[in-house]
């Protein structure tokens, strides 16, 4: 049946002294930027199930992937808005409680050296009277005096 020599053992179907393939990553295949293989394990190890599917690990890191990538995008955002080229904390807790969804997903998170959002109550804002109105309301009249004859 075989022509040429035996097969080594361990050449993956190969013929003996044939070109090895390089081996492509999960997350290559997967066109993710995150570790596909290191979510894998850490869902193995964390025990949170017996048994681990292959598509678990890569639907994981694509979830990841994403929601990082949202953040990071707001965060450069509102850095850009601050006239800064790098994100500090403050622009990370700006974009995730400017962010509906993030705001909800990360309600219960505290972002060290974030501070607040910048809100004044309208109950502590100073009230317009009508008094400040009148004097703009006719600045022609005001200054013209009658003449006399």
């Amino acid at each position: 049946m075989e022509t040429g020599g035996k097969m080594k053992k361990g050449a993956a179907g190969r013929k003996a002294g044939g070109p090895k393939k390089k081996p492509v990553s999960r997350s290559f295949k997967a066109g993710l930027q995150f570790p596909v293989g290191r979510v894998g394990r850490y869902l193995k190890n964390g025990r949170y199930a017996k048994r681990v599917g292959t598509g678990a690990p890569v639907y994981l890191a694509a979830v990841l992937e994403y929601l990082a990538a949202e953040v990071l995008e707001l965060a450069g955002n509102a850095a850009r808005d601050n006239k800064k080229n790098r994100i500090i904390p403050r622009h990370l807790l700006l974009a995730v409680r400017n962010d509906e969804e993030l705001g909800k997903l990360l309600g219960g998170v505290t972002i060290a050296h974030g501070g607040v959002l910048p809100n004044i109550n309208p109950v502590l804002l100073p009230k317009k009277t009508n008094a400040t109105k009148e004097p703009s309301k006719s600045p022609a009249k005001a200054t013209k005096s009658p003449k006399k004859a």
